[in-house]
């Protein structure tokens, strides 16, 4: 009786499912059917949004871009540009600026946003040497044909709203030496393309959804500034750390773990601002800072560092700004900080810190209040600060990577050539003037005090956040373009 039942219960589905087909089917016919009577911005609409699925032969995405035979182009990077940014309209769904409005025309030299100059292997061609659509609000992705702009120097696009990843074919860009792609909604892992770039110097992919681990092979780079953070990167900082020869370099606000490296002590010579907030950096700090004599900006805020500051950081005459607040610090404050003479900003509120020298009080701006210190307001509760002493911190136990110096740099052999090559110079092209920094920014993520050793009630983030940094890099290598891309936007 019962497998009667299920055969009459198989018996209604199937024929409700024969009767869907139907129905289906006679709504497609519908739909052909009257396709005809659809306005001219119904079929836009439906193409436009077609082409997200569209896949080249190399099953990356792309246009088909066809050339009016009556178009006449100067030279063919021009006419291979125009196809480029042919392309690159068709994969736009959104200009509410109307930017590339007026990308109509072989004329691509006009196209707002886009700069052209002298080619440099051939100077007596123009060629598309920059691109700025910085603070367009444009949504759409980058397609593939991108890779056509081989002189391409300057990529700016930040404050848009580009989805999907970097194209594969950016690889062929080996003049770029400014990629701009901060504030978008770029997705997916670290963009290895960005590491085939010879001439990059400056990397920006802040405030994107790029996940996942960083490779090392970027800390190997020869980049002059690096800026990923307030993205969802997630990985251990890489033993070669301090190979990078960056000023700059902010990774603020992801979810990198372990050991804050020793390697840092490498980057002494080139290295003016580093910024770690917010991370799942937990170790100790490491004494090699202390040879970070350029360094002006030190944030590490916001993470699980913990022991004394090492006596090192007296030596850092260049700082300006030290941020360690809301760690698990403990110990005396070395009065040599607080000597420092150019130091502006000193910021060691919510941790453990039991001494602090009358000195640090002269500071012109300085932070001390949810420690461990006596006499001064604000300070953590004695039950608090009795359960973090009595558990000790062996800073051995991180298991941190000893500090290597790097070995020094030997000069190539020189060798004597007869008569000196005659160096000729390109004519520098017309400068490009570009947008500041961005103004939409996405919200910094809410702080997280990591617990201590022994249960402690976590306190509330600080008041008074220290300036943003700022900044400024050395010219490129195309003679009269600024280096101009944004600071990194504040992270507090």
């Amino acid at each position: 009786m019962k497998r009667n039942h299920l055969y009459l219960q198989l018996f209604f589905f199937l024929s409700y499912f024969n009767i869907l087909l139907v129905s289906i089917s006679s709504s497609q016919e519908t739909f052909i059917s009257t396709q005809n009577d659809l306005s001219d911005a119904e079929v836009k609409y439906i193409r436009h949004r077609q082409l997200l699925y569209y896949r080249d032969e190399f099953g990356d995405r792309g246009e088909n871009v066809s050339i009016d035979p009556s178009l006449v182009f100067e030279n063919s990077r021009i006419k291979n540009a125009y196809i480029a940014l042919q392309a690159w309209k068709q994969a736009i769904i959104s200009d509410p600026l109307n930017l590339t409005g007026n990308w109509i025309g072989s004329d691509v030299c006009s196209y707002t946003g886009v700069f052209c100059s002298q080619a440099l292997d051939k100077p007596s061609i123009r060629t598309v040497a920059g691109i700025d659509l910085n603070h367009g609000d444009i949504a759409g992705y980058l397609p593939e044909e991108l890779g056509l702009l081989v002189d391409l120097a300057l990529f700016h696009v930040n404050s848009n709203r580009f989805c999907g990843t970097i194209p594969r074919k950016f690889e062929k860009l080996k003049l770029l030496f400014e990629l701009d792609l901060s504030n978008n909604r770029l997705a997916g892992r670290f963009p290895g393309v960005v590491l085939k770039l010879p001439s990059l110097k400056f990397l920006d992919l802040r405030f994107n959804e790029f996940e996942g681990s960083v490779p090392r092979e970027l800390f190997d780079k020869d980049l002059d500034a690096i800026f990923i953070n307030d993205n969802r990167f997630q990985f251990d900082l890489p033993s070669n750390f301090g190979n990078s020869p960056v000023s700059v370099i902010v990774l603020a606000n992801n979810k990198f773990h372990g050991c804050l490296p020793a390697s840092l002590g490498n980057m002494a010579g080139t290295l003016n601002e580093i910024i770690m907030m917010n991370n799942g950096l937990r170790s100790c700090l490491p004494k090699e800072i202390g040879l970070l004599k350029s360094l002006t900006v030190f944030d590490v805020s916001y993470n699980e560092l913990m022991g004394p500051l090492p006596e090192t950081i007296g030596g850092m005459k260049g700082l300006e700004q030290l941020n360690v607040a809301h760690n698990m610090l403990s110990g005396s404050i070395p009065s040599s900080i607080c000597l420092l003479p150019s130091l502006q900003n000193f910021t060691y509120s919510y941790n453990f810190i039991t001494g602090e020298p009358p000195v640090c009080l002269g500071v012109s701006d300085f932070d001390d209040k949810r420690n461990c210190l006596p006499g001064r307001p604000a300070q953590r509760s004695a039950r608090q600060c009795k359960g973090f002493a009595s558990q000790n911190v062996d800073c051995s136990s991180f298991k941190c990577a000893p500090f290597v110096p790097s070995p020094p740099q030997l000069l190539p052999p020189v060798s004597v050539s007869p008569s000196p090559p005659v160096v000729s110079f390109s004519p520098p092209p017309a400068p490009i003037v570009l947008s500041p920094p961005p103004a939409v920014q996405k919200p910094p993520p809410s702080p997280v005090n990591s617990p201590p050793p022994s249960p402690i009630v976590s306190s509330p983030p600080p008041a008074s956040p220290p300036p943003t940094p700022v900044y400024e890099g050395p010219l490129p290598p195309v003679v009269g373009i600024p280096y101009s891309s944004p600071p990194p936007p504040p992270y507090y």
